[in-house]
C-alpha cells in the first residue's frame, strides 16, 4: 500500500498545483495525511482536507472536490469528495498486477527493506539474575527484545543481541553463605538452578530470624570482590549452572545471543568512567556518597559510588555503554527493561550526555509493564514464582491433549505441540501494548478460537495444506478477482511493509501481532466464503491458490518477527 499511497499523493499534488500553483505543499505532506477509512465502503484510502484549508484558503469541502475531479491514474478506481474527505478506491488491475504480484515475487523477503544496511544495533534484553529462576516476569524483556532484534534485522541492520546477566552483587554473598551452610554439590549438579533457588529462599527465611546472616553475606561477597579462590570457583559454578538452564528456555523460543557478558565483566572498566566524571567536575559528595546532581533536569541525583566506594547499577551501565560503543560502534543501543526502571535509564542517559559522549542520543530505553498470574505478583525471595519452563511444559501438555482429540495421527506431534504451546504464550504476551500490565490466563492463551497464537498458527497450517493439495492442479499465472473477500485479503496483505515500519518506529511488537490477527481473519473469511481448490474456472482457481500462497508468505514472515514458529501441520 505504500506505493499506492505515493501514487495518490503525487496525483493529488498535481491536482492541487493545477489550481493553486504557488501552494507551499509537497507530495510527502499529502502522503502523511492519508489514512485508512474505518469502513471499506468509504474507500481504501482517505485524504482529510482540513489541514489544507489554511494553506489553500478554501474550505475542506471545496479542496476535496477540486482534487477528486482531477485525480486520475490506472491504479485509482474512483475518487469521491465527501464532507471534506477525499475517498479513494484501488483498481482491480492494480490489486492484481502490482500488490498481489509484489508479494508473490518477493516471497519470504516481502516486507523487508535495506535502509539499515551498514548500521549496527546493539540490543540488551532478557538478562536474568544468575542463580535465580527464569520466571514469567522475564518473558517480557526476552520476547520483546528478540522481536525488536528480528525487526531490525528484517530492514537490514546488523544486530548484536546481548544477555547482560546479573552475575555480580551481594546476592552472591547470600548464595555462598547458603551453600556453605546447607548446600550439597551432588544435589545441585543434579537439580540445577531449582536447587540454587531453594538455597536462596532458605537464606532469606533464615535471615529474618538471624539478621547476622546478612553481615556474613556481605563479608563473603567482599571476599569474592577481592578474588578469594573458593568464592570465585563457587560463583563461576553458579553461573555455569544458571546459563545452562536458561539456554534450554531460549532454545524453546528459538533465541540465541551474541554475548553473555554480565555485570562482572565491567568491574575493571568502571574506574575509568568514575575518574572521567571526577575530572569533569561532575561528581559531588553527598552524605559520603558520590553523585551526579541532576536537579537542573528535574531528576533525583544519580548515585555513582556508595559511601564505602563500591559501585552501583548506573556506574556499571555507563561503563558497559562505553565498552559497547568502542567494540561495536553502534548506531543505536536498545535496552529492554521494565517500566519501573525508566527513571534509572533517564538518569544515566543524562549522565552520559553530560560526560560529552557524542552518541548519548543513540541510547534507547524500551520499557514494558508487569506480568502476573491471576493477579498474583512474583517474588523470588518468598518462592512465589511461576517458572517459565513450567509454564511452557503446562502449555505443551494441554496442546498435546487437544491435538490427540483433533489430529491423533499427526507426525512429529511432540515438536508441533511445543511450537504451538510455547507460541501460544509468546503470542498472548505480545498481543498487548508492551507498556500495559498483563494478567496471564493460560486457558485464554491456549484457545484455538479467537485472537490467539494457536488460531493464527492453525491458519498458517491451513495455507500450507491448501498449497500442498494444489500441486496436482493445472494452474496459470492469471490473477482476477471475483469476490470482495479476495480484494480485502490482498489489501490486508499489502499493509505488511507499513506494519513493519510502524512496529520499528514505536518499538512495539504488538503492531505485528495484531496485524497477524487481521491477516488470519481476512484469510479465513476468504477461505469460508470462496471455493479454492474446488473452483472450476482455471483463472479463478489460479487466483485463489496465488492468494493462499501470498498469505502463507506474509504470515510466515510476520511469525519470524515475533518469535512464533511456523507450523505446517497441526
Amino acid at each position: 500500500m505504500q506505493k499506492f499511497k505515493q501514487i495518490v499523493s503525487n496525483k493529488a499534488l498535481e491536482a492541487v498545483k493545477s489550481v493553486f500553483p504557488d501552494a507551499m505543499i509537497s507530495s510527502d505532506d499529502l502522503a502523511s495525511m492519508l489514512e485508512y477509512p474505518p469502513d471499506t465502503t468509504m474507500g481504501d484510502l482517505a485524504l482529510p482536507c482540513f489541514k489544507l484549508s489554511k494553506t489553500l484558503r478554501r474550505s475542506p469541502v471545496q479542496i476535496a472536490q477540486i482534487i477528486a475531479e482531477k485525480l486520475a491514474d490506472p491504479a485509482i478506481k474512483k475518487a469521491e469528495a465527501v464532507n471534506g474527505y477525499l475517498n479513494i478506491s484501488i483498481s482491480d488491475e492494480y490489486l492484481c498486477s502490482v500488490l498481489c504480484g509484489e508479494i508473490l515475487e518477493n516471497g519470504d523477503k516481502y516486507g523487508s527493506a535495506d535502509f539499515g544496511k551498514g548500521k549496527t544495533v546493539v540490543l540488551d534484553y532478557s538478562s536474568p539474575n544468575v542463580a535465580k529462576p527464569f520466571h514469567i516476569g522475564h518473558l517480557g524483556t526476552t520476547v520483546i527484545g528478540h522481536s525488536l532484534k528480528k525487526l531490525h534485522e528484517f530492514v537490514g541492520y546488523d544486530c548484536v543481541g546481548i544477555n547482560y546477566l546479573g552475575d555480580w552483587g551481594t546476592q552472591f554473598g547470600k548464595m555462598i553463605v547458603a551453600y556453605k551452610m546447607w548446600g550439597d554439590r551432588e544435589a545441585i549438579n543434579e537439580g540445577g538452578i531449582d536447587k540454587l533457588v531453594e538455597l536462596y529462599v532458605k537464606f532469606h527465611h533464615a535471615a529474618e530470624e538471624d539478621l547476622a546472616l546478612n553481615d556474613e553475606a556481605r563479608a563473603e561477597f567482599h571476599k569474592l570482590e577481592l578474588g578469594d579462590e573458593e568464592n570465585i570457583a563457587l560463583w563461576k559454578w553458579f553461573i555455569e549452572i544458571s546459563v545452562a538452564e536458561y539456554k534450554k528456555t531460549y532454545a524453546q523460543l528459538g533465541i540465541e545471543f551474541d554475548s553473555y557478558k554480565g555485570e562482572s565483566f565491567y568491574t575493571d572498566k568502571m574506574p575509568a568512567q568514575v575518574q572521567k566524571l571526577r575530572d569533569m567536575g561532575l561528581l559531588k559528595i553527598d552524605d559520603g556518597a558520590s553523585i551526579v546532581d541532576l536537579e537542573e533536569y528535574n531528576m533525583p541525583p544519580c548515585l555513582i559510588l556508595k559511601r564505602d566506594g563500591s559501585t552501583l547499577y548506573p556506574t556499571r551501565d555507563i561503563a558497559a555503554a562505553v565498552y559497547r560503543k568502542q567494540t561495536y560502534d553502534f548506531d543505536k543501543a536498545i535496552y529492554v527493561t521494565s517500566a519501573g526502571q525508566s527513571l534509572h535509564f533517564a538518569q544515566w542517559f543524562k549522565v552520559v550526555e553530560l560526560m560529552q559522549y557524542g552518541w548519548h542520543d543513540k541510547l534507547v530505553h524500551v520499557p514494558y509493564g508487569t506480568v502476573s498470574i491471576n493477579g498474583a505478583k512474583l517474588a523470588t525471595r518468598t518462592g512465589n514464582v511461576i517458572l517459565l519452563k513450567d509454564l511452557f511444559a503446562q502449555a505443551i501438555e494441554k496442546v498435546s491433549e487437544i491435538m490427540d482429540e483433533k489430529n491423533p495421527n499427526l507426525e512429529n506431534k511432540d515438536k508441533v505441540a511445543e511450537a504451538v504451546g510455547v507460541g501460544a504464550i509468546v503470542f498472548y504476551y505480545l498481543s498487548s501494548n508492551r507498556i500495559r500490565d498483563i494478567n496471564f490466563v493460560l486457558e485464554d492463551a491456549l484457545s484455538f478460537d479467537g485472537n490467539t497464537g494457536p488460531y493464527v498458527q492453525y491458519t498458517y497450517a491451513r495455507t500450507c495444506s491448501l498449497i500442498e493439495k494444489a500441486q496436482d492442479k493445472e494452474l496459470n499465472s492469471n490473477v482476477i478477482f471475483t469476490s470482495d473477500e479476495e480484494r480485502e485479503l490482498v489489501k490486508t496483505l499489502a499493509r505488511f511493509p507499513e506494519k513493519v515500519l510502524e512496529a520499528l518506529d514505536l518499538y512495539e511488537p504488538s503492531v505485528v501481532t495484531r496485524y497477524i490477527l487481521d491477516v488470519a481473519t481476512a484469510f479465513n473469511r476468504f477461505y469460508h466464503n470462496c471455493q479454492i481448490l474446488s473452483a472450476t474456472d482455471v483463472d479463478v482457481l489460479s487466483t485463489r491458490v496465488a492468494l493462499t500462497k501470498a498469505t502463507n508468505y506474509v504470515l510466515g514472515n510476520a511469525f519470524e518477527l515475533i518469535c512464533l514458529k511456523k507450523t505446517e501441520k497441526i
